[in-house]
């Protein structure tokens, strides 16, 4: 499976975060991945493409898919392992929405922490917490135990985004 961006002729930079990517198709993720890129606001686009920099060229032991023309998006597989960054907060995260759960269920992997959700369509869906930018890992139900990719994405994160103000090292004597 390899991922494309279509376009229909030029497309303003603003703009082109909110294109499409889609599949060719493969088999076994269902006849096509479609990934919609998050538009990170400006303080978040730079990270992004620091992340974008840092990333693995394999994850759970599989090769890059996509072209990486957009530094928020990047999948790795068949069926695709998709690291989206720059997106919002979780609903679930989020003060006042419906179903707002500020104990939800969390994992830690190698000092980046992700909140854990069930994936529409199967396997796991794991946004990072405690970072001024939140990047979301979806990782399909085929690459159980879906924790594992994590593990080759914690260095990039960990390295370029960085911890919120409540989350940071205090410091020496405070």
């Amino acid at each position: 499976m390899s991922l494309t961006v279509r376009t229909a002729g030029a497309v303003p930079t603003a703009l082109a975060a909110l294109l499409a990517l889609t599949g060719c198709g493969g088999e076994g993720d269902g006849g096509g991945t479609a990934v919609v890129a998050p538009t990170p606001d400006a303080a978040a686009a730079p990270v992004c493409e620091a992340v974008a920099a840092a990333l693995p060229e394999r994850v759970e032991g599989r090769g890059r898919t996509d072209d990486g023309a957009l530094p928020q998006v990047a999948v790795w597989g068949d069926p695709g392992i998709v690291l989206r960054c720059g997106v919002s907060l979780p609903l679930l995260l989020t003060p006042g929405e419906e179903g707002y759960d500020p104990l939800a269920d969390a994992v830690d992997v190698n000092g980046v922490s992700w909140l854990l959700e069930d994936a529409p369509g199967g396997g796991k869906l794991f946004t990072t917490t405690h970072r001024t930018v939140f990047v979301e890992v979806t990782v399909p139900a085929a690459y159980a135990p879906e924790v594992n990719p994590l593990v080759d994405l914690a260095g990039a994160i960990a390295g370029n985004v960085p911890l919120d103000e409540l989350y940071a090292e205090q410091p020496p004597g405070f």
